[in-house]
Protein backbone atom coordinates (compact mmCIF):
# COMPACT_ATOMS: atom_id res chain seq x y z
CA UNK A 1 0.00 0.00 0.00
CA UNK A 2 2.87 2.37 1.28
CA UNK A 3 4.56 1.70 -2.04
CA UNK A 4 1.66 2.31 -4.23
CA UNK A 5 1.19 5.88 -3.18
CA UNK A 6 4.78 6.23 -3.22
CA UNK A 7 4.56 4.93 -7.31
CA UNK A 8 1.36 7.68 -7.49
CA UNK A 9 3.47 10.25 -6.22
CA UNK A 10 6.45 9.79 -8.22
CA UNK A 11 4.61 9.90 -11.40
CA UNK A 12 2.94 13.25 -10.14
CA UNK A 13 6.42 14.13 -9.88
CA UNK A 14 7.37 12.54 -13.44
CA UNK A 15 4.17 14.76 -14.84
CA UNK A 16 5.55 17.98 -13.60
CA UNK A 17 9.28 17.87 -14.29
CA UNK A 18 10.98 20.97 -15.89
CA UNK A 19 13.73 19.12 -17.29
CA UNK A 20 14.82 15.68 -18.47
CA UNK A 21 17.39 15.39 -15.32
CA UNK A 22 14.41 16.03 -12.94
CA UNK A 23 12.74 13.22 -14.94
CA UNK A 24 14.99 10.83 -15.26
CA UNK A 25 15.57 10.83 -11.40
CA UNK A 26 11.98 10.58 -10.84
CA UNK A 27 12.19 7.56 -13.31
CA UNK A 28 14.95 6.01 -12.02
CA UNK A 29 13.40 6.06 -8.50
CA UNK A 30 10.30 4.61 -9.83
CA UNK A 31 12.11 1.72 -10.79
CA UNK A 32 13.34 1.02 -7.43
CA UNK A 33 10.36 0.84 -5.87
CA UNK A 34 8.12 -0.93 -8.09
CA UNK A 35 11.18 -3.30 -8.47
CA UNK A 36 11.98 -2.78 -12.41
CA UNK A 37 15.94 -2.17 -11.60
CA UNK A 38 15.83 -5.79 -10.52
CA UNK A 39 13.74 -7.02 -13.86
CA UNK A 40 16.04 -4.62 -15.88
CA UNK A 41 19.75 -7.07 -13.80
CA UNK A 42 18.06 -10.60 -14.62
CA UNK A 43 19.27 -11.22 -18.62
CA UNK A 44 15.82 -13.76 -18.45
CA UNK A 45 13.01 -12.81 -20.52
CA UNK A 46 10.92 -14.39 -23.35
CA UNK A 47 10.96 -11.27 -25.17
CA UNK A 48 14.56 -11.37 -26.44
CA UNK A 49 17.36 -14.25 -26.81
CA UNK A 50 18.72 -13.78 -24.32
CA UNK A 51 20.97 -16.47 -24.31
CA UNK A 52 22.49 -15.74 -27.63
CA UNK A 53 23.14 -12.27 -26.66
CA UNK A 54 25.25 -13.46 -23.75
CA UNK A 55 27.13 -15.28 -25.75
CA UNK A 56 28.06 -13.00 -28.23
CA UNK A 57 28.72 -10.20 -25.45
CA UNK A 58 31.33 -12.74 -24.04
CA UNK A 59 33.08 -13.36 -27.17
CA UNK A 60 33.53 -10.28 -28.44
CA UNK A 61 34.83 -9.20 -25.07
CA UNK A 62 37.16 -11.92 -25.04
CA UNK A 63 38.66 -11.27 -28.75
CA UNK A 64 39.02 -7.82 -27.46
CA UNK A 65 41.16 -8.51 -24.54
CA UNK A 66 43.44 -11.49 -26.88
CA UNK A 67 43.57 -8.52 -29.72
CA UNK A 68 42.42 -11.49 -32.11
CA UNK A 69 41.29 -8.25 -34.77
CA UNK A 70 41.15 -10.52 -37.35
CA UNK A 71 38.23 -12.63 -35.33
CA UNK A 72 37.00 -9.54 -34.08
CA UNK A 73 36.09 -8.68 -37.54
CA UNK A 74 35.05 -11.59 -38.65
CA UNK A 75 32.52 -12.28 -35.22
CA UNK A 76 31.37 -7.84 -35.38
CA UNK A 77 30.25 -9.05 -39.49
CA UNK A 78 28.32 -11.99 -38.71
CA UNK A 79 25.53 -9.92 -36.31
CA UNK A 80 25.72 -6.43 -37.42
CA UNK A 81 21.76 -5.38 -37.65
CA UNK A 82 19.74 -3.78 -34.60
CA UNK A 83 17.20 -5.94 -34.14
CA UNK A 84 19.74 -9.09 -33.54
CA UNK A 85 18.17 -11.86 -31.28
CA UNK A 86 14.97 -9.81 -30.55
CA UNK A 87 16.72 -6.90 -28.76
CA UNK A 88 15.39 -4.21 -30.99
CA UNK A 89 11.62 -5.07 -29.77
CA UNK A 90 9.20 -2.38 -28.62
CA UNK A 91 8.16 -4.01 -25.69
CA UNK A 92 11.43 -4.27 -23.90
CA UNK A 93 11.80 -0.50 -23.77
CA UNK A 94 8.15 0.34 -21.75
CA UNK A 95 8.75 -2.36 -19.25
CA UNK A 96 10.92 0.24 -16.81
CA UNK A 97 10.91 3.67 -16.42
CA UNK A 98 14.42 4.42 -17.84
CA UNK A 99 16.70 1.83 -19.68
CA UNK A 100 16.24 -1.56 -20.71
CA UNK A 101 17.54 -4.62 -19.77
CA UNK A 102 21.43 -4.27 -18.19
CA UNK A 103 22.31 -7.39 -21.14
CA UNK A 104 21.31 -5.88 -24.10
CA UNK A 105 22.61 -2.16 -22.71
CA UNK A 106 26.07 -3.61 -22.06
CA UNK A 107 26.10 -5.33 -25.03
CA UNK A 108 25.13 -2.18 -27.46
CA UNK A 109 28.16 -0.63 -25.30
CA UNK A 110 30.53 -3.54 -26.08
CA UNK A 111 29.54 -3.57 -30.09
CA UNK A 112 29.86 0.27 -30.24
CA UNK A 113 33.27 0.29 -28.15
CA UNK A 114 34.48 -2.25 -30.70
CA UNK A 115 33.56 -0.46 -33.92
CA UNK A 116 35.64 3.05 -32.75
CA UNK A 117 38.26 -0.01 -31.21
CA UNK A 118 39.17 -1.44 -35.18
CA UNK A 119 38.19 2.02 -36.77
CA UNK A 120 41.29 3.57 -34.94
CA UNK A 121 43.48 0.13 -35.09
CA UNK A 122 46.73 0.92 -36.55
CA UNK A 123 46.90 0.49 -40.23
CA UNK A 124 49.67 -2.31 -39.97
CA UNK A 125 46.93 -4.88 -38.05
CA UNK A 126 44.15 -4.03 -40.35
CA UNK A 127 44.12 -2.23 -43.67
CA UNK A 128 42.32 0.64 -44.73
CA UNK A 129 40.29 -1.12 -47.77
CA UNK A 130 39.04 -4.24 -45.24
CA UNK A 131 38.17 -1.48 -42.75
CA UNK A 132 36.32 0.73 -45.12
CA UNK A 133 34.50 -2.06 -46.61
CA UNK A 134 33.46 -3.85 -43.54
CA UNK A 135 32.79 0.28 -41.76
CA UNK A 136 30.17 0.63 -45.42
CA UNK A 137 28.76 -2.50 -45.42
CA UNK A 138 27.95 -2.55 -41.81
CA UNK A 139 26.40 1.23 -42.40
CA UNK A 140 23.87 -0.08 -45.14
CA UNK A 141 23.14 -3.16 -43.09
CA UNK A 142 22.66 -1.88 -39.80
CA UNK A 143 20.55 0.94 -41.31
CA UNK A 144 19.69 4.80 -40.21
CA UNK A 145 17.27 6.44 -38.39
CA UNK A 146 14.57 8.87 -39.16
CA UNK A 147 12.26 11.36 -37.15
CA UNK A 148 8.80 11.92 -38.82
CA UNK A 149 6.47 15.07 -38.33
CA UNK A 150 3.16 14.17 -38.71
CA UNK A 151 0.54 16.86 -40.15
CA UNK A 152 -1.86 18.31 -37.16
CA UNK A 153 -2.65 21.84 -38.23
CA UNK A 154 -1.50 24.44 -35.31
CA UNK A 155 -1.03 21.55 -33.13
CA UNK A 156 2.41 21.07 -35.19
CA UNK A 157 4.44 23.28 -32.71
CA UNK A 158 4.10 20.72 -29.92
CA UNK A 159 6.88 19.23 -32.74
CA UNK A 160 9.33 21.97 -31.87
CA UNK A 161 9.19 20.80 -28.02
CA UNK A 162 10.21 17.02 -29.19
CA UNK A 163 12.79 18.92 -31.82
CA UNK A 164 14.43 20.66 -28.79
CA UNK A 165 14.43 17.74 -26.39
CA UNK A 166 16.32 15.86 -28.93
CA UNK A 167 18.47 18.72 -29.96
CA UNK A 168 19.47 18.97 -26.64
CA UNK A 169 20.38 15.54 -25.86
CA UNK A 170 22.17 14.90 -29.32
CA UNK A 171 19.52 12.57 -30.41
CA UNK A 172 18.29 14.03 -33.50
CA UNK A 173 18.56 12.28 -36.69
CA UNK A 174 19.63 13.63 -39.53
CA UNK A 175 17.29 12.16 -41.63
CA UNK A 176 13.58 14.18 -41.09
CA UNK A 177 10.34 14.39 -42.60
CA UNK A 178 7.42 16.44 -42.10
CA UNK A 179 3.42 16.78 -43.46
CA UNK A 180 1.52 19.50 -43.59
CA UNK A 181 2.12 21.48 -39.90
CA UNK A 182 5.04 18.81 -39.48
CA UNK A 183 6.43 20.59 -43.32
CA UNK A 184 6.70 23.60 -41.31
CA UNK A 185 9.35 22.26 -38.65
CA UNK A 186 11.04 20.23 -40.57
CA UNK A 187 11.62 23.53 -42.68
CA UNK A 188 13.07 25.30 -40.11
CA UNK A 189 15.41 22.33 -38.84
CA UNK A 190 16.53 21.57 -42.17
CA UNK A 191 17.57 25.55 -42.68
CA UNK A 192 18.75 26.21 -39.22
CA UNK A 193 22.44 25.35 -38.34
CA UNK A 194 23.33 24.20 -34.76
CA UNK A 195 23.82 27.20 -33.32
CA UNK A 196 20.78 29.03 -34.74
CA UNK A 197 18.53 26.48 -33.59
CA UNK A 198 19.75 26.90 -29.71
CA UNK A 199 19.35 30.36 -30.16
CA UNK A 200 16.16 30.09 -31.79
CA UNK A 201 14.83 27.67 -28.81
CA UNK A 202 15.96 30.86 -26.15
CA UNK A 203 13.38 31.23 -23.61
CA UNK A 204 13.37 34.70 -24.92
CA UNK A 205 13.15 34.34 -28.64
CA UNK A 206 10.62 30.84 -27.84
CA UNK A 207 8.23 33.91 -25.92
CA UNK A 208 8.22 36.64 -28.66
CA UNK A 209 8.07 33.89 -31.54
CA UNK A 210 5.10 32.31 -29.60
CA UNK A 211 4.18 36.12 -29.30
CA UNK A 212 3.63 36.88 -33.12
CA UNK A 213 2.44 33.24 -34.28
CA UNK A 214 -0.57 33.75 -32.62
CA UNK A 215 -1.30 36.96 -33.57
CA UNK A 216 -0.44 35.53 -37.19
CA UNK A 217 -3.49 32.56 -36.63
CA UNK A 218 -5.46 34.96 -35.27
CA UNK A 219 -5.83 37.25 -38.47
CA UNK A 220 -5.10 33.93 -40.89
CA UNK A 221 -8.64 32.10 -39.30
CA UNK A 222 -10.20 35.46 -38.06
CA UNK A 223 -10.13 37.58 -41.45
CA UNK A 224 -12.75 38.34 -43.74
CA UNK A 225 -11.59 35.83 -46.35
CA UNK A 226 -9.60 33.12 -45.08
CA UNK A 227 -10.15 30.46 -47.43
CA UNK A 228 -8.00 32.74 -50.03
CA UNK A 229 -6.14 34.79 -48.14
CA UNK A 230 -2.78 32.84 -47.67
CA UNK A 231 -0.34 36.06 -47.31
CA UNK A 232 -0.30 35.67 -43.57
CA UNK A 233 0.77 31.94 -43.78
CA UNK A 234 3.68 32.93 -46.76
CA UNK A 235 5.03 35.62 -44.65
CA UNK A 236 4.78 32.98 -42.15
CA UNK A 237 7.09 30.49 -44.31
CA UNK A 238 9.34 33.27 -45.01
CA UNK A 239 10.04 34.63 -41.91
CA UNK A 240 10.75 31.22 -40.52
CA UNK A 241 12.60 29.42 -43.43
CA UNK A 242 15.31 31.03 -45.50
CA UNK A 243 15.10 31.59 -49.35
CA UNK A 244 16.74 27.96 -49.77
CA UNK A 245 16.59 25.18 -51.95
CA UNK A 246 16.86 21.89 -51.02
CA UNK A 247 20.55 21.10 -52.14
CA UNK A 248 20.96 24.57 -50.34
CA UNK A 249 19.70 23.68 -47.10
CA UNK A 250 21.64 20.38 -47.58
CA UNK A 251 24.65 21.80 -48.04
CA UNK A 252 24.33 24.34 -44.83
CA UNK A 253 23.16 22.25 -42.52
CA UNK A 254 23.96 18.67 -43.37
CA UNK A 255 20.26 17.20 -42.26
CA UNK A 256 18.75 15.50 -45.15
CA UNK A 257 15.05 16.89 -44.73
CA UNK A 258 12.03 15.80 -46.79
CA UNK A 259 8.44 17.31 -47.21
CA UNK A 260 5.27 15.45 -48.93
CA UNK A 261 3.49 17.20 -50.72
CA UNK A 262 0.04 15.38 -52.33
CA UNK A 263 -1.43 15.97 -55.77
CA UNK A 264 -4.36 18.54 -56.21
CA UNK A 265 -5.67 16.44 -59.49
CA UNK A 266 -6.73 13.14 -59.73
CA UNK A 267 -4.30 10.57 -61.17
CA UNK A 268 -1.37 11.78 -59.63
CA UNK A 269 0.71 10.73 -57.18
CA UNK A 270 2.11 12.11 -54.02
CA UNK A 271 5.80 13.72 -54.16
CA UNK A 272 8.39 13.53 -51.45
CA UNK A 273 10.32 16.40 -52.22
CA UNK A 274 14.14 16.68 -51.31
CA UNK A 275 17.89 17.14 -51.78
CA UNK A 276 17.70 13.60 -54.15
CA UNK A 277 14.38 13.63 -55.98
CA UNK A 278 13.91 17.23 -56.23
CA UNK A 279 17.07 19.38 -55.38
CA UNK A 280 16.44 22.63 -56.79
CA UNK A 281 12.67 22.75 -55.59
CA UNK A 282 12.54 26.03 -52.61
CA UNK A 283 12.09 24.40 -49.49
CA UNK A 284 9.41 27.48 -48.78
CA UNK A 285 7.62 26.20 -52.00
CA UNK A 286 7.21 22.84 -50.79
CA UNK A 287 6.21 23.75 -47.11
CA UNK A 288 3.52 26.34 -48.49
CA UNK A 289 2.47 22.95 -50.17
CA UNK A 290 2.45 20.92 -47.95
CA UNK A 291 0.58 22.94 -45.71
CA UNK A 292 -2.13 23.98 -48.00
CA UNK A 293 -5.54 22.42 -46.58
CA UNK A 294 -8.04 21.46 -49.11
CA UNK A 295 -11.04 23.85 -48.59
CA UNK A 296 -8.60 26.60 -46.16
CA UNK A 297 -6.20 27.37 -48.85
CA UNK A 298 -5.80 27.11 -52.42
CA UNK A 299 -3.53 24.36 -54.24
CA UNK A 300 0.01 25.97 -54.35
CA UNK A 301 2.33 25.65 -57.55
CA UNK A 302 5.85 24.75 -56.24
CA UNK A 303 8.84 26.58 -57.74
CA UNK A 304 12.50 25.92 -58.21
CA UNK A 305 15.67 27.78 -58.84
CA UNK A 306 16.93 27.80 -62.85
CA UNK A 307 20.69 27.31 -64.09
CA UNK A 308 20.83 31.13 -63.75
CA UNK A 309 19.52 31.41 -60.42
CA UNK A 310 16.06 32.66 -61.14
CA UNK A 311 13.06 31.13 -59.35
CA UNK A 312 10.63 29.28 -62.20
CA UNK A 313 7.69 27.06 -61.76
CA UNK A 314 8.14 23.71 -60.81
CA UNK A 315 5.96 20.97 -62.50
CA UNK A 316 4.14 23.72 -63.91
CA UNK A 317 0.90 22.24 -65.08
CA UNK A 318 0.64 20.71 -61.49
CA UNK A 319 -0.69 22.12 -58.40
CA UNK A 320 -0.33 20.29 -54.65
CA UNK A 321 -2.13 20.57 -51.57
CA UNK A 322 -1.38 19.41 -47.25
CA UNK A 323 0.92 16.29 -47.64
CA UNK A 324 -0.70 14.60 -44.74
CA UNK A 325 -3.56 13.42 -47.14
CA UNK A 326 -1.18 11.60 -49.05
CA UNK A 327 1.71 9.84 -47.10
CA UNK A 328 2.00 11.43 -43.57
CA UNK A 329 4.28 9.62 -42.47
CA UNK A 330 6.58 8.50 -45.88
CA UNK A 331 8.49 5.60 -44.16
CA UNK A 332 9.22 3.37 -47.54
CA UNK A 333 10.30 6.45 -49.34
CA UNK A 334 12.91 7.30 -46.89
CA UNK A 335 14.03 3.36 -46.25
CA UNK A 336 14.25 3.77 -50.27
CA UNK A 337 16.35 6.65 -50.27
CA UNK A 338 18.19 6.94 -47.28
CA UNK A 339 18.52 3.27 -46.00
CA UNK A 340 16.45 3.64 -42.79
CA UNK A 341 14.90 1.57 -41.02
CA UNK A 342 14.21 2.60 -37.73
CA UNK A 343 11.56 5.53 -37.43
CA UNK A 344 10.55 7.98 -34.16
CA UNK A 345 7.47 9.52 -34.86
CA UNK A 346 6.20 12.87 -33.59
CA UNK A 347 2.16 12.41 -33.62
CA UNK A 348 -0.31 14.95 -33.45
CA UNK A 349 -2.37 13.92 -36.44
CA UNK A 350 -6.07 13.91 -34.75
CA UNK A 351 -7.25 11.58 -37.05
CA UNK A 352 -4.44 9.14 -35.74
CA UNK A 353 -4.19 9.92 -32.04
CA UNK A 354 -6.91 7.82 -30.83
CA UNK A 355 -5.34 4.57 -32.15
CA UNK A 356 -2.51 4.56 -31.28
CA UNK A 357 -2.12 2.19 -28.68
CA UNK A 358 0.03 2.76 -25.83
CA UNK A 359 2.86 0.03 -25.20
CA UNK A 360 0.81 -2.68 -23.26
CA UNK A 361 -2.32 -0.42 -22.55
CA UNK A 362 -4.36 -3.23 -24.45
CA UNK A 363 -5.15 -6.57 -24.51
CA UNK A 364 -3.84 -9.20 -27.46
CA UNK A 365 -7.97 -10.00 -28.40
CA UNK A 366 -8.48 -6.29 -27.92
CA UNK A 367 -5.73 -5.79 -30.36
CA UNK A 368 -6.22 -8.06 -32.58
CA UNK A 369 -10.10 -6.55 -32.96
CA UNK A 370 -9.06 -3.04 -33.40
CA UNK A 371 -6.88 -4.35 -35.69
CA UNK A 372 -9.38 -6.47 -37.59
CA UNK A 373 -12.01 -3.60 -37.38
CA UNK A 374 -9.40 -1.35 -39.12
CA UNK A 375 -8.82 -3.82 -41.75
CA UNK A 376 -12.69 -4.30 -42.75
CA UNK A 377 -13.20 -0.76 -42.63
CA UNK A 378 -10.60 -0.22 -44.90
CA UNK A 379 -12.01 -2.78 -47.26
CA UNK A 380 -15.75 -1.18 -46.99
CA UNK A 381 -13.95 1.90 -48.19
CA UNK A 382 -12.15 0.20 -51.16
CA UNK A 383 -15.41 -1.02 -51.82
CA UNK A 384 -17.27 2.66 -52.04
CA UNK A 385 -14.16 4.09 -53.80
CA UNK A 386 -14.35 1.53 -56.50
CA UNK A 387 -17.59 2.56 -57.20
CA UNK A 388 -17.31 6.34 -57.00
CA UNK A 389 -14.07 6.21 -59.63
CA UNK A 390 -16.78 4.13 -62.27
CA UNK A 391 -18.57 7.52 -61.92
CA UNK A 392 -15.81 9.61 -62.10
CA UNK A 393 -17.33 11.42 -64.67
CA UNK A 394 -20.25 12.25 -63.39
CA UNK A 395 -19.14 13.13 -59.73
CA UNK A 396 -15.56 14.36 -60.17
CA UNK A 397 -15.98 16.07 -56.47
CA UNK A 398 -17.37 13.18 -55.28
CA UNK A 399 -14.77 11.07 -56.41
CA UNK A 400 -11.78 13.74 -55.19
CA UNK A 401 -13.60 13.31 -51.93
CA UNK A 402 -13.23 9.28 -51.55
CA UNK A 403 -10.02 9.50 -52.94
CA UNK A 404 -8.79 12.06 -49.90
CA UNK A 405 -10.40 10.13 -47.37
CA UNK A 406 -9.22 6.58 -48.54
CA UNK A 407 -5.82 8.25 -48.69
CA UNK A 408 -5.97 9.24 -45.00
CA UNK A 409 -7.43 6.11 -43.87
CA UNK A 410 -5.00 3.42 -45.70
CA UNK A 411 -2.03 4.38 -44.19
CA UNK A 412 0.34 3.65 -41.40
CA UNK A 413 0.61 6.34 -38.41
CA UNK A 414 2.99 4.73 -36.15
CA UNK A 415 6.88 3.47 -36.22
CA UNK A 416 9.36 1.71 -33.93
CA UNK A 417 9.12 4.43 -31.21
CA UNK A 418 5.97 6.88 -31.05
CA UNK A 419 5.90 10.24 -29.41
CA UNK A 420 2.23 11.15 -28.72
CA UNK A 421 0.71 13.88 -26.79
CA UNK A 422 -1.02 13.31 -23.53
CA UNK A 423 -4.35 14.24 -24.76
CA UNK A 424 -5.78 11.43 -26.87
CA UNK A 425 -9.21 13.45 -28.54
CA UNK A 426 -8.75 17.01 -29.52
CA UNK A 427 -11.89 19.30 -30.92
CA UNK A 428 -11.34 19.35 -35.24
CA UNK A 429 -12.99 22.22 -35.03
CA UNK A 430 -9.90 23.99 -33.28
CA UNK A 431 -7.16 22.63 -35.19
CA UNK A 432 -7.47 25.63 -37.63
CA UNK A 433 -8.13 28.02 -35.21
CA UNK A 434 -7.02 31.06 -32.71
CA UNK A 435 -4.10 29.86 -30.75
CA UNK A 436 -2.87 32.35 -28.03
CA UNK A 437 0.76 32.72 -27.23
CA UNK A 438 0.04 30.44 -24.37
CA UNK A 439 -1.15 28.21 -25.90
CA UNK A 440 1.58 27.83 -28.07
CA UNK A 441 3.93 27.56 -24.96
CA UNK A 442 2.22 25.10 -24.18
CA UNK A 443 2.32 23.04 -27.15
CA UNK A 444 6.12 22.82 -26.99
CA UNK A 445 6.52 22.13 -23.60
CA UNK A 446 4.03 19.42 -23.86
CA UNK A 447 6.57 18.10 -26.69
CA UNK A 448 9.36 18.24 -24.47
CA UNK A 449 7.85 16.40 -21.82
CA UNK A 450 6.08 13.75 -24.05
CA UNK A 451 9.64 13.28 -25.59
CA UNK A 452 11.14 12.68 -22.42
CA UNK A 453 9.96 8.77 -21.47
CA UNK A 454 11.21 8.25 -25.11
CA UNK A 455 14.99 9.59 -24.68
CA UNK A 456 16.94 6.50 -23.37
CA UNK A 457 14.88 4.16 -26.06
CA UNK A 458 16.21 6.24 -28.31
CA UNK A 459 19.45 6.97 -27.14
CA UNK A 460 19.86 2.80 -26.34
CA UNK A 461 18.65 1.68 -30.02
CA UNK A 462 20.45 4.26 -32.09
CA UNK A 463 23.69 4.12 -30.46
CA UNK A 464 25.69 2.24 -33.00
CA UNK A 465 23.81 3.89 -36.60
CA UNK A 466 25.52 7.25 -34.68
CA UNK A 467 28.59 5.93 -34.18
CA UNK A 468 28.74 4.24 -37.57
CA UNK A 469 28.12 7.92 -38.92
CA UNK A 470 30.68 9.42 -36.99
CA UNK A 471 33.15 7.09 -38.10
CA UNK A 472 32.56 6.70 -41.64
CA UNK A 473 32.27 10.50 -41.76
CA UNK A 474 35.73 10.45 -40.17
CA UNK A 475 36.83 8.27 -43.03
CA UNK A 476 35.54 10.44 -45.75
CA UNK A 477 36.84 14.03 -44.44
CA UNK A 478 38.41 13.83 -41.14
CA UNK A 479 41.57 12.28 -39.26
CA UNK A 480 40.93 8.38 -40.30
CA UNK A 481 40.69 9.73 -43.98
CA UNK A 482 43.02 7.08 -45.80
CA UNK A 483 45.24 7.87 -48.49
CA UNK A 484 43.10 7.87 -51.80
CA UNK A 485 46.01 5.64 -54.02
CA UNK A 486 45.71 3.24 -51.75
CA UNK A 487 42.35 2.42 -51.48
CA UNK A 488 39.08 2.35 -53.50
CA UNK A 489 35.86 3.07 -52.38
CA UNK A 490 33.40 0.01 -51.76
CA UNK A 491 30.01 -0.36 -53.83
CA UNK A 492 28.47 0.37 -50.34
CA UNK A 493 29.34 3.51 -50.67
CA UNK A 494 27.26 4.60 -53.33
CA UNK A 495 24.17 4.71 -50.37
CA UNK A 496 26.20 7.44 -48.78
CA UNK A 497 25.13 10.87 -48.65
CA UNK A 498 27.35 13.68 -50.83
CA UNK A 499 29.72 16.17 -48.72
CA UNK A 500 28.24 19.29 -46.94
CA UNK A 501 30.31 22.50 -47.39
CA UNK A 502 31.84 21.43 -43.83
CA UNK A 503 32.98 17.88 -45.08
CA UNK A 504 34.56 19.87 -48.05
CA UNK A 505 35.88 22.44 -45.66
CA UNK A 506 37.19 19.88 -43.10
CA UNK A 507 38.65 17.67 -46.50
CA UNK A 508 40.75 20.49 -47.43
CA UNK A 509 42.07 21.57 -44.10
CA UNK A 510 43.41 17.60 -43.84
CA UNK A 511 44.63 17.89 -47.07
CA UNK A 512 46.57 21.09 -46.55
CA UNK A 513 47.76 19.65 -42.97
CA UNK A 514 51.11 18.73 -41.72
CA UNK A 515 51.94 14.85 -41.09
CA UNK A 516 48.38 13.79 -42.72
CA UNK A 517 49.21 10.34 -45.46
CA UNK A 518 47.58 12.57 -48.47
CA UNK A 519 50.12 14.93 -47.91
CA UNK A 520 53.15 13.49 -47.32
CA UNK A 521 52.48 11.60 -50.72
CA UNK A 522 52.10 14.96 -52.58
CA UNK A 523 55.41 16.04 -52.93
CA UNK A 524 57.01 12.93 -54.50
CA UNK A 525 53.65 12.94 -56.91
CA UNK A 526 55.06 16.51 -58.08
CA UNK A 527 58.51 15.10 -58.53
CA UNK A 528 57.92 12.54 -60.73
CA UNK A 529 55.12 13.13 -63.58
CA UNK A 530 53.93 9.55 -63.98
CA UNK A 531 53.31 9.22 -59.90
CA UNK A 532 51.71 12.87 -60.43
CA UNK A 533 49.11 11.65 -62.76
CA UNK A 534 48.59 8.15 -60.56
CA UNK A 535 47.67 10.65 -57.75
CA UNK A 536 45.12 12.87 -59.94
CA UNK A 537 43.78 9.70 -60.91
CA UNK A 538 43.03 8.35 -57.48
CA UNK A 539 41.98 11.55 -56.27
CA UNK A 540 39.52 11.63 -59.18
CA UNK A 541 38.05 8.11 -58.50
CA UNK A 542 38.05 9.13 -54.88
CA UNK A 543 35.53 12.01 -55.77
CA UNK A 544 33.27 9.84 -58.59
CA UNK A 545 31.49 7.54 -55.98
CA UNK A 546 29.95 10.99 -54.71
CA UNK A 547 28.72 12.25 -57.91
CA UNK A 548 27.85 8.79 -58.87
CA UNK A 549 25.96 8.36 -55.54
CA UNK A 550 23.63 11.46 -56.36
CA UNK A 551 23.06 9.95 -59.44
CA UNK A 552 21.79 6.13 -58.38
CA UNK A 553 19.85 7.08 -55.40
CA UNK A 554 17.78 10.16 -57.78
CA UNK A 555 16.99 6.53 -60.05
CA UNK A 556 16.05 4.96 -56.79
Amino acid sequence: MANSRKLKKLERTMNKTRSYEEWRAAAVEHDEVSGKRRWREVDQTTKYDYAQIRLRLDRIRSLRARHDHQGLLFTLNEGIHGNMAGIGRSSLYHQAKFGTKKLIEQYIDEVDDSLRYLAELDNKLINPQQKLDFFYRANICFGRSALMLSGGGVLGFYHLGVVKTLLDQGLLPRVISGSSAGSLVAGVVGTHTQKELEHFYKPSNVLFEAEREASVFSRMFFGANPQIDVGDLGRLVARMIPDLTFQEAYEKTGRQISITVAPAEPHQRSRLLNAITSPNVFVRSAVMASCAVPGVFPPVMLMAKNVHGEAQPYLPTRKWVDGSIADDLPAKRLSRLYSTNHYIVSMVNPIAIPFIKKEGSRSALGAALGSLGVGMGRELLNFYRGVVQRQGDNWPRFNMLMNSVHALIDQEYSGDINIVPSFRWYNPAKILSHLSEKDLIELMEGGEHSTYASVESIRICTKISRTMEELLTRFETGDLRPDASEIHRPRASRRRPPPTRADRAAMRENNSGVGTPVTQKKPAGRKKSGTGKKAATGKKAAKSPVEGDQGSLAAA
